[in-house]
């Protein structure tokens, strides 16, 4: 599954190419998403011009005057700008044309992703509003994990990939920064201390803008907007290295079910 360094990859990618420009013409090939595509949105955006583009958690968002389109890859979603001239794949199921030489097309082949319109705030939209802060501005911090765990008993694996608590760590990353910070990804939220979350907090920011400096995770069917793979599975220190020596002290790897979720640590690095 695209997680936030894929998402804010593929936002960063698109941006340039759609920004202050309008959209021509839409094409619905199979709106049978997540959630049905809405049937008029070629009505909604046609010779509307994009404003903006952003990400909150893994949701980007198209700016326009007229309301918002919210954007989910879901499972195995990917956002490419292509030219007019390439043909749709199979899965290529909408595209956003703007004008003769660009087109936004998005590619779902389990058709877990989402294409919504809102003409709302896009913060008050129902799959946004009640959302943590985004882990790599100032308003998230050790202190914040820190009071929301109070009384929490559940894995501190499980506590920072909740949504609700901060938006965008997903499985792999949440693996690689609690190796970073030294903590066992079973402990429960509720037995750290505010020094280690604020250690935790920091290693989130990094492992996070690690990976989208470097493209985002190589997953199998992840992509960035010009169809290269990411490369920060390269970086990988834990996830998908179950079995194998510690980077750190050369012990081997555990990996376990956690939460239903592959998690992998060393028990001699974390606590």
């Amino acid at each position: 599954m695209p997680e936030l360094p894929e998402v804010e990859t593929t936002c960063r990618g698109i941006a340039p190419h759609i920004q202050g420009r309008t959209i021509t013409a839409v094409q619905v090939r199979d709106g049978r998403l997540r959630w049905p595509v809405p049937t008029n949105l070629a009505e909604l955006l046609i010779g509307v011009a994009v404003q903006s583009v952003s990400r909150r958690g893994k949701y980007l968002l198209l700016h326009t005057a007229a309301g918002t389109l919210l954007v989910h890859l879901g499972m195995s979603g990917s956002l490419r700008i292509v030219s007019s001239e390439v043909e749709p794949a199979k899965h290529d199921h909408i595209d956003l044309v703007f004008g003769e030489d660009t087109v936004l097309r998005f590619n779902d082949p389990r058709r877990f992703g989402a294409m919504l319109w809102t003409d709302q705030p896009a913060e008050a939209h129902s799959l946004l509003k009640d959302l943590g802060p985004e882990p790599l501005l100032a308003d998230f911090n050790g202190m914040l994990l820190y009071q929301v765990s109070r009384q929490r008993k559940v894995p501190v694996k499980t506590f920072i990939m909740d949504s609700h608590v901060v938006v965008g760590v997903g499985n792999i990353y949440a693996n690689e920064a609690l190796f970073m910070a030294g903590l066992l990804p079973a402990r429960h939220a509720g037995t750290i201390a505010l020094a280690d979350y604020e250690t935790l907090a920091d290693c989130i920011r990094e492992v996070l803008q690690q990976a989208i400096t470097q493209g985002g995770t190589t997953l199998r069917n992840f992509v960035n907007e010009t169809g290269k793979p990411g490369y920060f599975k390269q970086q990988l220190k834990v996830y998908g290295r179950g079995g194998s020596p510690c980077l750190r002290c050369g012990q081997d790897l555990l990996e376990i079910r956690l939460a239903n979720r592959t998690t992998v640590f060393c028990q001699a690095c974390q606590r």
